[in-house]
C-alpha cells in the first residue's frame, strides 16, 4: 500500500526551518520519499493543504500502568478488569493525541507491550522499564509504614502492571534488573533520589549507593540497553552519572557543574514540566494521599533551571509529560510549556529527533527521513506561532502509525 501526502507545511524534526508544501511518499510500513513531485500510479494522494505534517510525536517520560485513581488501587477498591480498560483508554488516547511512540518509565508488564504490538487495542509505540528499580522507603515504595516492605506491592498484577521493585544491596539489584528484562524491559529505571509521589522520603534525600546504580548499569549494558533515574538533587545525579546511566528523568535543580559533568560524559536529561504543572493546578483529580500535595513545590523552576543549564552545556534534552491518573490526555502540554522555555522548533525537536537519540531508536523514528518508520502526525495550526495549541488534542486531525491511518478527523 503506498500514500503520497501532500500540500502540508513539513516540520521534519531535524531542520530548523519548516519545508513548505512538503510531499512524503509512504510504502507499506516506511517512508520511501521525502519531498517527492512525482506520483506513483498505485498511490493514494492524501492532500493536507492548510496544514502542518510532523514526526510522530514521542512522550519519554510516561505511566501507562497508572492509569486509575492511584489512592484506589493501593486500597484495591478497582477491580482488574477496571485497570485493563483504564490502560487501554489511556494508550489509544496517547495515539489519537499525535504521540506514536512513548517510553514507559515504570507501571507496564510485558503483557500489555504484546496487547498493542498485535494490533489487539490501538496504542503507541512501546519502550518500557517494567518495574522501576526503588530502595526500601523510597521513592516508588508506595505503602503505609505499618505494612511490611514483603507486603507493599499487593495490587501488582502479572501480565498488566509493573510496580516498583524493592532491590537493597548490590545482589537485590542484579536479581531485580534481571527480573525486570524477564517481564520485557527494553531499559532499566531507578529512583536515586525522592520523589514528588513519595509518602517515606524528601526530595532531598539519595537513594541507592555507586555501586548499587553501577550494578545495574552492568546488567542493562549487558543487554545492549541502558539506565535512566529519576532524579530530584543534584547528590543524587552525580551518583548516578559517576555510575555509569545515560539519562536523568525530571533533572529538579541540575546546575551548571552538574550540567558539565553530564555533557562530558553523555548523559541526557528528560523534563517533565507538564505533571508538575497538573498537579499544581488540580491535585485532587489523581486520587493522591493528601500529604503529597505540598511535595510538588516549586519543582517546576527546578525543572526549568535545569533545562537552561543543560542546553547551556550541550545535554541533549528530551520531552516526557510523566501523567499519572485516570485523564492523560494532555501530553501536548509538555511541548507548551517547552516551548517557553527553549522555543518552539526545540520543543518539537525535543519530543520528536532527540527523544529517539534518548532511546536508542533514532534509525527507526523521529524524524520524516527515508527509511524511518512512516509515523506521522498532522495537526491544523501554525506550531511554530502557535505552539499552545498542543495541549489540544482535537487539533490533531491525522495520525499515521506505521503507514496506517489510526486517526482521520480532516474537514
Amino acid at each position: 500500500m503506498s500514500m503520497l501526502f501532500t500540500g502540508a507545511t513539513l516540520i521534519d524534526g531535524v531542520a530548523d526551518d519548516p519545508i513548505t508544501d512538503g510531499a512524503v511518499l509512504v510504502e507499506d510500513d516506511r517512508i520511501t520519499e521525502v519531498g517527492t513531485r512525482s506520483v506513483p500510479r498505485e498511490a493514494d494522494l492524501i492532500d493536507l493543504s492548510g496544514l502542518t505534517l510532523l514526526p510522530g510525536l514521542i512522550d519519554a517520560h510516561v505511566h501507562i500502568g497508572h492509569s486509575s485513581e492511584m489512592r484506589a488501587v493501593l486500597n484495591l477498591e478497582v477491580s482488574v478488569a477496571e485497570r485493563a480498560a483504564d490502560i487501554f483508554r489511556t494508550l489509544r488516547q496517547t495515539v489519537e493525541a499525535g504521540f506514536t511512540a512513548v517510553r514507559d518509565c515504570g507501571g507496564i508488564d510485558h503483557g500489555v507491550l504484546r496487547t498493542v504490538g498485535r494490533g489487539l487495542v490501538p496504542g503507541p509505540r512501546i519502550w518500557a522499564s517494567a518495574s522501576p528499580l526503588v530502595q526500601c522507603g523510597g521513592h516508588g515504595h508506595l505503602s503505609s509504614p505499618f505494612v511490611g516492605p514483603d507486603e507493599t506491592f499487593h495490587f501488582r498484577v502479572r501480565g498488566l502492571t509493573a510496580v516498583g521493585r524493592i532491590s537493597d544491596g548490590e545482589d537485590e539489584v542484579r536479581k531485580a534488573a534481571r527480573e525486570c528484562f524477564r517481564q520485557g524491559a527494553s531499559f532499566l529505571k531507578m529512583a536515586v533520589t525522592g520523589g514528588v509521589v513519595s509518602v517515606a522520603d524528601n526530595l532531598s534525600d539519595t537513594q541507592f549507593s555507586v555501586e548499587e546504580i553501577a550494578v545495574a548499569v552492568a546488567e542493562a549494558h549487558a543487554r545492549n540497553t541502558y539506565v535512566t533515574v529519576h532524579a530530584h538533587n543534584v547528590a543524587g545525579i552525580h551518583n548516578a552519572v559517576r555510575a555509569g546511566v545515560e539519562c536523568v528523568e525530571h533533572g529538579t535543580g541540575i546546575d551548571e557543574e552538574t550540567a558539565a559533568m553530564m555533557a562530558e560524559r553523555g548523559v541526557s536529561l528528560v523534563p517533565t514540566l507538564a505533571i508538575a504543572k497538573v498537579l499544581t493546578e488540580n491535585f485532587d483529580q489523581h486520587g493522591l494521599p493528601p500529604q503529597i500535595r505540598h511535595r510538588v513545590g516549586d519543582t517546576m523552576q527546578g525543572m526549568v533551571d535545569a533545562i537552561q543549564a543543560s542546553l547551556a552545556a550541550g545535554v541533549p534534552v528530551g520531552s516526557g509529560s510523566d501523567l499519572i491518573g485516570p485523564d492523560q490526555n494532555r501530553r501536548g502540554l509538555e511541548l507548551v510549556l517547552k516551548a517557553e522555555v527553549m522555543g518552539a522548533m526545540a520543543a518539537i525537536k525535543s519530543a520528536t529527533s532527540v527523544n529517539a537519540k534518548i532511546m536508542r531508536v533514532a534509525d527507526k523514528i523521529g524524524s520524516v527521513e527515508v527509511g524511518k518508520y512512516a509515523d506521522l502526525v498532522a495537526v491544523d495550526f501554525d506550531p511554530i506561532a502557535h505552539p499552545e495549541l498542543f495541549d489540544d488534542p482535537s487539533r490533531v486531525v491525522l495520525v499515521v502509525k506505521g503507514g496506517r491511518i489510526v486517526k482521520d478527523t480532516r474537514k
